[in-house]
């Protein structure tokens, strides 16, 4: 069955859809009724929708930056390399106060850095604006996670690069999510995909594989820039290009990223990942210095959990927690079709303080009302 938003048929028919397979349809004959579920049906489509236009503006401004050719002459004036050097000591210099605990300041003067810096600032600003308000909604939590298996918290910034932030993203590749998982790597590491769930939508689980991953690809290749490639192009790929570097080098460390990326074997999407990652960071740490000076960073994600046995549309948990469909699915975006599966049982996210009156009012909830079906009629 399709979700509530998919209201179609063929012309002159009569087609019933509705999120899933449900004993009795939810409208009633009663107008009041018909009116409440007709409207949130139409509150899920429209929230399903604007996710969906969301999702699309994220991934064409990741497309560009991923396309993105530093080497490609630019209709702007580049910075000068004396500037890159005078930015670098106002960064780094006795007097500076911001700290990383990634190796920025050894590598904030190369050009692909600085490439992506202009293009971040001018090319993507307006996105690039959205995904840094969306880091009050992640950051904390996700430097937890980085912090409590001894990754460096700036790590973070892995995710702007990523998808801007988005649960919702999906790669000309077919990755997903926040932190853009293959289907394969994220069942690898523990995240549900299926029809009804797909976890690495989830920003919590998927940070929990991430992190997994990130500090796997650490161990093996012994540098966290070397790691980040390798979560772009994958372990193996990396481990080939250092085996091509001339000599036997004693140690790689995260220089060596740079020594691979400029033999040219790699993709450039993999050659630039570390500068994307480097220049983004240098931005998020410090926006006012780049001209970034009205962001309004998004409150962290608070709430309740409350266990739900059987499919129901997210527009029906809403109105049981007296929020909106869009609320449900921020807190819910693993739940693909906005309604979670049918014969088995979710933990559901809901506002904070609300969870026990949710809970209370889906217990005297008719089995027949949990799922909103909608008469269509296509004239």
């Amino acid at each position: 069955m399709m979700s509530a938003a998919a209201l179609s048929g063929c012309a002159g028919s009569h087609t019933r859809v509705g999120s899933a397979p449900a004993p009795a349809p939810a409208v009633a004959s009663n107008p009041a009724v018909t009116s409440t579920t007709d409207s949130s049906a139409v509150q899920l489509g429209t929230a399903l929708a604007s996710v969906e236009q969301d999702s699309a503006a994220d991934q064409t401004a990741l497309d560009s930056l991923h396309q993105h050719d530093p080497a490609a002459p630019r209709t702007n004036q580049p910075l000068a390399g004396e500037d890159v050097r005078h930015e670098a000591e106002q960064l780094f210099g006795s007097e500076a106060t911001t700290t990383f605990d990634i190796d920025v300041a050894t590598f904030a003067g190369n050009r692909r850095v600085l490439e992506y810096l202009e293009f971040f600032q001018l090319d993507a600003r307006d996105r690039f604006e959205i995904w840094l308000s969306r880091l009050g909604r992640y950051e904390g939590m996700i430097r937890e996670r980085l912090r409590a298996r001894g990754l460096p918290e700036d790590l973070v910034y892995l995710t702007l690069i990523e998808s801007g932030l988005s649960n919702t993203a999906v790669s000309r590749a077919r990755a997903v999510g926040m932190w853009q998982f293959m289907a394969s790597t994220g069942r690898g590491y523990g995240l549900q995909i299926d029809p009804w769930v797909d976890e690495r939508r989830d920003p919590f689980k998927a940070t929990d594989a991430a992190v997994s991953h990130l500090n796997d690809l650490v161990q093996r290749l012994g540098s966290v820039y070397l790691a980040a490639a390798a979560y772009n192009a994958g372990a193996g790929r990396i481990e080939r290009e250092i085996r091509r570097l001339p000599g036997e080098p004693d140690t790689v460390d995260d220089q060596t990223f740079f020594e691979i990326a400029d033999r040219r074997n790699l993709r450039r999407e993999t050659r630039d990942y570390v500068p994307k990652l480097i220049a983004a960071a240098l931005i998020a740490k410090q926006p006012t210095r780049y001209g970034f000076t009205d962001i309004e960073r998004l409150p962290p994600l608070v709430f309740d959990e409350v266990s739900v046995p059987d499919a129901t549309g997210l527009d029906v948990l809403a109105r049981l927690a007296d929020t909106t469909v869009a609320a449900m699915l921020e807190l819910n975006p693993q739940f693909v079709r906005g309604i979670t599966p049918p014969q088995r049982a979710v933990i559901v996210r809901v506002p904070r303080g609300v969870g026990a009156r949710v809970a209370e009012r889906y217990a005297e909830l008719p089995v027949n009302e949990r799922v909103t079906f909608v008469d269509h009629y296509v004239t």
